[in-house]
């Protein structure tokens, strides 16, 4: 799907903030640290310029100062770090979505538990409703007593919804996210816990055999039809393995049977043409594995599908 870099050069598409936010703690191998660097390297700022698009790199995130806090749960990792990221990263969700789209390159999926805290808290004050569409492998769904793997890039989406067992761990969640306004879609890795947390969450799922029988535009178009019923915002979360693994190697949750190329830029291509896409993290980029910058070049791509790059 070759597009015309230069489309759509010379239009004003509006103000754009990146947000770097380097964060690997959450995951269970290193270098998604090295992820905003990659997007710098692989030219987001330049190709989203080209677009029509007012740039604002607002440079790389730190987190807050880890404090003192526990679980029961012996298998979680880097817990006081994850906490100081997510109360970093949603002080920085909630500045950068004001009068802007926001783009969050991390960093892996722990990210989320910040960005869409800070996004609700916006949402709150401009009294529009936010939605979710997570592209995924994974539902992250996980509560902080069920991960086995404690690895804490499982979690955001429970934290998000108000799943309990957060509360005095994780920064008070003010505005919890209804677990009907997210639409996971690509899922094709749930763990046994998750199933059983969401068989009756009320959250939106289209793994890959509803893909298969309905086709990925019915998924997507299903959703979005309701976001702009609820004149909602709609926040896209979109990790590295949402993708076939043999497109975007450099991941480190693989999991074979993702979504192809031609099947991520229609999805980044029907959600350009909706306009009702005001956020996005890209997440779980880990660059050590990748493929001389094989995947970072993708996801940009995508990202440039997404915010208006067209065939004609």
């Amino acid at each position: 799907m070759t597009q015309d870099r230069e489309a759509g050069a010379g239009e004003s598409r509006g103000h754009c903030r990146l947000v770097g936010i380097p964060v690997q703690e959450g995951a269970g191998r290193r270098g998604c640290d090295m992820g905003p660097s990659a997007y710098r390297a692989a030219e987001i700022v330049e190709v989203l310029g080209e677009l029509g698009w007012t740039v604002e790199d607002l440079g790389n995130l730190g987190p807050d100062t880890a404090p003192l806090v526990m679980h029961d749960n012996p298998a979680l990792k880097n817990l006081p770090a994850i906490v100081a990221w997510t109360r970093s990263i949603a002080s920085a969700a909630y500045g950068a979505s004001a009068d802007a789209f926001p783009i969050f390159m991390g960093g892996d999926h722990s990210l989320s538990a910040g960005t869409l805290s800070g996004l609700s808290r916006r949402a709150r004050e401009v009294a529009r409703p936010l939605f979710v569409l997570w592209l995924d492998a994974h539902a992250d769904f996980h509560a902080l007593d069920t991960t086995t793997s404690g690895n804490l890039h499982g979690v955001p989406v429970a934290y998000a919804v108000g799943i309990p067992g957060f509360e005095g761990v994780y920064p008070q969640n003010e505005e919890p996210l209804p677990a009907e306004r997210i639409c996971m879609l690509g899922t094709r890795s749930v763990d046994p816990a998750e199933r059983a947390a969401l068989r009756n969450a009320g959250v939106t799922i289209w793994d890959m055999r509803s893909i298969d029988e309905r086709g990925i535009v019915a998924c997507v178009r299903d959703f979005l039809a309701r976001v702009s019923a609820g004149n909602g915002l709609l926040h896209v979360s979109l990790d590295v393995d949402f993708l076939d693994p043999d497109i975007a190697p450099g991941v480190g949750t693989t999991v074979p049977g993702g979504i192809t190329f031609r099947e991520a830029h229609l999805v980044m291509e029907l959600l350009h043409e909706s306009r009702l896409v005001t956020s996005l993290d890209l997440a779980e980029l880990n660059p050590y594995l990748d493929d001389r910058g094989r995947t970072a070049r993708l996801m940009v791509d995508l990202v440039a599908s997404l915010m208006g790059r067209q065939i004609l």
